[in-house]
C-alpha cells in the first residue's frame, strides 16, 4: 500500500517558510546569500584561514566560522565588507 506523503510549495525563501517574518526572513535570506558567495570566493582562491584574516581584517577565528556556515554573528553591513575586500561590489 502506497504512502500518501504530504507536502507544501516553498515560498521561495526558507527563513520565510519556517515562520520568521517577512522583514527578517529577506534579511536572513540576504545575509545567507552574502555569506555563502564570500564563502566561494575565499574556496576558490584556496587561502589559508591566516591569509583571509588578514585580507578580511578578522581573527581567525571568525574565519573558521564563516568558513563552516555559522555566520550568525555577522552583520549584512560586515558581510558586505568582506565582499568588498575580495573585489566585489556590493
Amino acid at each position: 500500500m502506497a504512502e500518501t506523503i504530504k507536502f507544501e510549495k516553498s515560498s521561495g525563501n526558507v527563513f520565510l517558510d519556517i515562520g520568521l517574518s517577512q522583514g527578517e526572513a529577506e534579511r536572513e535570506l540576504l545575509r545567507s546569500n552574502l555569506a555563502f558567495e564570500t564563502y566561494r570566493i575565499l574556496e576558490a582562491r584556496k587561502l589559508t584561514q591566516k591569509k583571509v584574516g588578514e585580507i578580511l581584517g578578522i581573527k581567525q577565528s571568525e574565519v573558521s566560522r564563516l568558513k563552516n556556515g555559522d555566520f550568525h554573528c555577522f552583520s549584512v553591513a560586515r558581510l558586505s565588507t568582506f565582499l568588498n575586500r575580495l573585489n566585489r561590489n556590493v
